[in-house]
């Protein structure tokens, strides 16, 4: 039987009409910063999506485009500013970054409370201690959600996650632990990857690598979670699992697009309205 495709698109439209409704009842509207450096294509059409979704739930946008030449000094600065701004729940920096600017102290010197990305140290501790006052990065948060959609208890099961990314696959191990699965952490020097993504009951994979997971690779009715884009040489979106193939051997599967990404989005608003509610 082919696996049941887990419709990102429509779990993530959802969830965003649920933050709707609920920011209605507040008597203040939900204040998203988003800082855009330079000129990374990319970048600049995630930004434009973010922005509509933003308002498209009722939050309110709040655009801070700078040209490449800024220093890190004069990004600080902003950064400070959104902090003590009253009217500024979430602050999203939108990386990369150009080249000649480290974004690691300039993530680190967001207020933890209005970092919705979830990448602040402060965040990353939080997740680990199991607080959940913390914030959540987007993407791995969405691809729980998807996961739940498909099964609620998790409890017991082996899950392995491809990559050990601050951004994904540390703060994905981490939510999967919670809960209370049995977690593996695979990567670049993971000896006999296959034999290890045979044993999951959960395969997440994140390793940036065109359809590198092959149907082989699979546990027969385990569920598949592609957090990969990348895009081939005609145009199109191809995931890091091998859809087509892994699809007749797993019970559920994302697709790419329209799996894991739409939730991203979904999510960073989530966290926005959070940190809203928090602030109240």
């Amino acid at each position: 039987m082919p696996a049941t495709i887990i419709d990102g698109k429509a779990i993530a439209a959802a969830l965003r009409a649920d933050i709707a409704a609920e920011a209605a009842t507040l008597a203040f509207k939900p204040g998203l910063a988003v800082i855009l450096v330079g000129d990374d294509p990319a970048s600049h059409v995630y930004v434009r999506n973010k922005i509509t979704a933003t308002e498209g739930a009722g939050l309110k946008s709040i655009e801070h485009r700078l040209p490449g030449n800024t220093t890190p000094e004069q990004i600080a600065a902003l950064i400070d500013t959104l902090n003590t701004d009253a009217s500024v729940h979430g602050i999203l920096l939108q990386l990369p970054l150009p080249a000649h600017i480290d974004a690691d102290p300039l993530i680190q010197r967001i207020a933890p409370h209005k970092d919705v990305d979830g990448l602040t140290f402060v965040n990353a501790g939080k997740l680990v201690a199991g607080e959940k006052s913390g914030m959540v990065p987007c993407t791995p948060q969405g691809s729980l959600r998807l996961i739940k959609t498909f099964k609620q208890d998790l409890t017991g099961l082996n899950a392995v996650v491809i990559g050990r990314s601050l951004l994904f696959g540390k703060p994905m191990a981490q939510l999967l632990l919670a809960e209370n699965c049995t977690v593996t952490t695979a990567h670049s020097k993971t000896k006999d990857l296959p034999e290890v993504c045979r044993r999951a009951d959960i395969l997440v994979a994140a390793v940036g690598r065109a359809e590198m997971v092959k149907a082989d690779w699979v546990k027969p009715g385990a569920m598949v979670i592609d957090v990969g884009i990348n895009r081939m040489d005609d145009g199109k979106l191809k995931g890091d699992v091998d859809y087509a193939g892994v699809s007749a051997v797993a019970s559920a599967i994302t697709p790419v697009p329209g799996g894991v990404g739409p939730m991203t989005i979904a999510c960073l608003l989530a966290n926005t309205l959070k940190a809203a509610k928090a602030g109240a």
